[in-house]
């Protein structure tokens, strides 16, 4: 058997191997022929006669001359280097998109903006989780490189467009038909020696039945099934018999803490139900007028079953009891004792949030919700009173940015998401009123941080066209900050509550403040200069309007 020296390839007798480009061609010669000539490069035989060692080692040097023995030999070795080529093109691919998104890369990293749709209201057939769709690519670009002019027209934009328009109030017999059952429970009179609007309903149950087995928040929250343990053993003691009937003690919040988020309202509900006449729902914030009673718990997934009013009145059973053993004791039957306990309720959405109207109440041709949250309040309670804590909204929203956001969290982020925002709610001024984008729940969903949450404002002058200005206080959370004392006074003279003690007081106004900011979150630092001018510019004309309804340049912000 015969192999070439050059390649390795088996040689049939005679072969002079032509297809091996070393020995190829009609003029070659193998006296002349580098390769061939001299004794000491011989073909290999390796069936009977004894191989040369110099002759092995002339195969093995001659392969790095040969590209087929190049790859022969080396194959190990390039695989080797394929596959380490593969891992950093891999490694590479995923630092540049970690990059992109967390804005590290050197190289501006453009995002599109989606423009708004059309159609303010959603399909009946649609969901909750399919509302970005709504929004169509647009043309337009903010990249995430720093561009204050180019931010700043859209911010223009949306000045020149803006209008504070009055809403015209519904009628009462209007709210009656959109919420029927809600005003066959609550009735349009009070009990007259109590200052909390409560009221007698019969109860038709025995002993052995459990009033609260169908409240929806005992049964969708595990965090407050001991409260309703609780109530059902004491339910039956405190019923008041008459006449072989049964009767509990119904109330209704005598003052509401309507907002907004992330302006000190936590702080603020820990600090009034310390006061002894001042009592709270079982639930600080049970969001049953802007969420629960329209089947939401959380947007993200979808409706549930409504929560019915009798749910929502259940929160309230305890501090009832409270008022029950008041109006029942001796010396209130016998002098007519008035009852001075009063009742809150902290939900921090009911002043903005209105973003189920559009799939319960009939849309408007102007995309304006008909029926707003303070309509159906004031139709029950038109002596409410109202707290609300405010505070530059440049500040609210990047504490609500460090806050909701749950991951990838940066400065350069949170500007990219405030970018973005700003041209959806322009996208959105340009075809629709103020109001109408507002309380848009399309364009609120779509949007990555919550700009509209800031725009006081607006809110407000929509809960004065149906209360009192008498009957809302608004307060400042800078000024909550800088002098506790002065604020809770504040709050304790408009809510008629009774003189302190001292040591009452002490106890109020000295304790830490509540549901401050994460260490993890203090960490990031303020938000980027360019970030904070550009919210400055947007909120300007909304706070204006704000300082001048309040009659306070405080709410002007300028200090900030």
């Amino acid at each position: 058997m015969r192999y070439c020296i050059n390649c390795c390839i088996h040689l049939l007798p005679n072969d002079l191997h032509r297809q091996c480009f070393k020995c190829r061609g009609p003029t070659h010669n193998d006296q002349k022929c580098p390769v061939c000539k001299g004794g000491n490069k011989i073909p290999l035989y390796t069936d009977s006669k004894q191989m040369k060692l110099l002759a092995v080692l002339e195969v093995r040097t001659d392969h790095s001359e040969s590209w087929n023995g190049f790859f022969c030999l080396r194959k190990g070795k390039l695989c080797s280097l394929v596959f380490g080529l593969i891992i950093m093109t891999l490694v590479m691919a995923s630092y540049i998109l970690t990059g992109a998104k967390h804005g590290l890369l050197l190289i501006p990293s453009p995002f599109h903006y989606g423009a708004f749709a059309s159609n303010p209201s959603l399909m009946d057939n649609e969901s909750l989780s399919d509302v970005k769709d709504h929004y169509l690519p647009s043309k337009m670009n903010v990249s995430y490189v720093k561009d204050y002019p180019s931010v700043k027209l859209i911010i223009d934009t949306i000045a020149s467009k803006i209008e504070f328009i009055t809403r015209q109030r519904p009628d009462l017999e209007e709210l009656k038909k959109q919420e029927p059952h809600m005003f066959s429970v609550i009735p349009n009179k009070f009990l007259p020696n109590s200052k909390n609007p409560c009221w007698y309903e019969e109860y038709r149950g025995n002993t052995t039945t459990d009033p609260y087995a169908t409240n929806s928040y005992a049964l969708y929250s595990k965090r407050f099934r001991t409260i309703f343990d609780y109530l059902r053993k004491v339910f039956w003691n405190h019923l008041y018999h008459y006449k072989d009937k049964h009767y509990r003690l119904r109330c209704l919040p005598h003052f509401y803490i309507i907002g907004q988020p992330k302006c000190g309202t936590t702080d603020l509900y820990d600090r009034l139900r310390l006061h002894p006449d001042v009592r709270f729902s079982a639930i600080k914030e049970p969001h049953w007028w802007t969420r629960k009673r329209f089947g939401i718990i959380r947007l993200r997934d979808g409706f549930h079953d409504r929560y019915p009013v009798e749910d929502y009145l259940d929160l309230f059973d305890l501090a009832a009891h409270q008022i029950q053993g008041v109006l029942q004791s001796e010396a209130a039957k016998e002098r007519g004792k008035m009852n001075n306990i009063i009742i809150g309720e902290a939900s921090a959405s009911t002043m903005w949030d209105n973003n189920a109207w559009i799939f319960f109440y009939d849309n408007s041709s102007e995309g304006e919700p008909p029926f707003l949250i303070q309509d159906f309040i004031h139709a029950f309670q038109p002596k409410a009173k109202l707290i609300i804590m405010l505070r530059d909204p440049v500040e609210r929203l990047y504490s609500d940015y460090l806050y909701f956001a749950s991951a990838n969290k940066s400065v350069e982020d949170f500007h990219e998401k405030v970018a973005e925002s700003l041209q959806l709610f322009e996208n959105c001024m340009l075809d629709y009123s103020l109001r109408a984008c507002v309380y848009n729940n399309t364009l609120n969903n779509a949007m990555p941080v919550r700009l509209q949450v800031g725009l006081y404002v607006v809110y407000l002058l929509d809960w004065l066209t149906v209360f009192d200005k008498e009957q809302i206080l608004v307060l400042r959370l800078e000024d909550h900050a800088s002098n506790v004392k002065y604020t809770m006074h504040m709050v304790f003279q408009f809510l008629d509550l009774g003189p302190l003690s001292e040591k009452q007081e002490a106890l109020i106004t000295k304790s830490p403040a509540s549901n401050t900011r994460r260490p993890e979150d203090r960490s990031l630092g303020p938000m980027l200069p360019t970030t904070k001018a550009i919210l400055k510019d947007f909120y300007r004309p909304f706070n204006t309007k704000l300082a001048q309804v309040l009659f306070d340049d405080a709410f002007l912000w300028k200090r900030t």
